[in-house]
């Protein structure tokens, strides 16, 4: 029996004679459980295993309810009412063969490619995604909401879509979602964790970091160095992650371009007929620096589709 084990029985036996013992003390430990607990509260529980059964101030004082670990925090699960999101366009299970599902099929494909290295040039942190367009009300958001989904129905990934567009954030309300804590929350209040703001939903695979409460210093708190310790946390997490970012557009506000410094692969929306030629190519040369950058073609009529960039996404927003 290891000493922890023998510590642990030694309290019983204390609490069984009279003598009372923090209640949040573990009555037994073992394995696993028992690696985890911290050094300094393992030599405590040494201590208790020694102490003298009629001291109970010594008994007391081996083992600090304090000292204990916290239990890890875990993500809050949410219910996005599908039938609503397939009746608004969006993606779902149930059309898996549908023409929005091949779609993004198309626009996946590419960036998957890369995401796996299959490419003669490995791309750099290609599991960081950022959608974003030159103008507002190009589609963007519509996008990155239902490729965070296809990506989502691959057999070996998860994917966390996070809504970065701080300014006027709106993946929660598309969901039928309330407002919740989220990056900024994160970036501002040190006692926070990603685990704390994470949304587990109900579409298998798929999980949402929310913008949160709007800050007079967003543009500083994405370009700080608390943001490229959380984006870090967010890819290395988990190995088979995918990383969606719905940022702002790029001509309006600088938070996209501050954003883009981090990402692996960034997929700029036009919308056919109205973004003009040179405002796309002035947009694309804030973010020249970016390893990979994709267009999608939003809102083109049939006739157009695969007509300018290649990419398409010919639904309405």
């Amino acid at each position: 029996m290891g000493i922890i084990e023998q510590a642990a029985r030694r309290l019983e036996e204390l609490r069984r004679s009279g003598i009372e013992i923090p209640s949040r003390v573990p009555p037994a430990l073992s394995g696993p459980a028992a690696q985890s607990i911290p050094a300094a509260v393992a030599r405590r529980l040494d201590a208790a295993r020694s102490a003298d059964a009629t001291s109970p101030a010594a008994a007391r004082h081996a083992v600090e309810p304090d000292m204990l670990p916290a239990p890890a925090p875990r993500s809050r699960e949410i219910q996005i009412d599908l039938k609503r999101l397939a009746s608004m366009g969006y993606l779902s299970r149930a059309a898996a063969r549908s023409q929005i599902a091949d779609e993004l099929r198309i626009i996946k494909r590419p960036l998957l490619t890369n995401i796996h290295g299959r490419t003669g040039s490995p791309v750099s942190q290609a599991n960081l995604i950022m959608m974003t367009s030159s103008l507002p009300s190009e589609g963007k958001t519509f996008i990155a909401i239902n490729l965070a989904i296809s990506m989502a129905m691959e057999m070996d990934k998860t994917v966390l879509l996070v809504d970065a567009d701080v300014s006027r954030p709106s993946v929660l309300s598309r969901l039928g979602l309330d407002p919740a804590p989220g990056l900024l929350d994160v970036l501002s209040d040190d006692s926070l964790q990603l685990p704390d703001v994470l949304l587990k939903t109900n579409i298998e695979g798929l999980t949402l970091l929310p913008a949160g409460a709007p800050r007079g210093r967003a543009t500083e708190l994405l370009a700080g160095d608390g943001m490229i310790r959380l984006v870090k946390e967010m890819a290395t997490r988990y190995e088979d992650r995918i990383l969606v970012f719905d940022a702002p557009p790029l001509l309006p506000s600088p938070e996209s371009r501050v954003l883009a410094q981090h990402m692996g692969q960034v997929i700029v929306v036009v919308e056919a007929e109205r973004t003009p030629q040179k405002t796309v190519a002035q947009a694309l040369g804030t973010i020249e620096s970016c390893p990979v950058v994709m267009l999608v073609l939003n809102k083109a009529s049939r006739s157009e589709v695969g007509y300018y960039y290649g990419y398409y996404r010919p639904l309405e927003e």
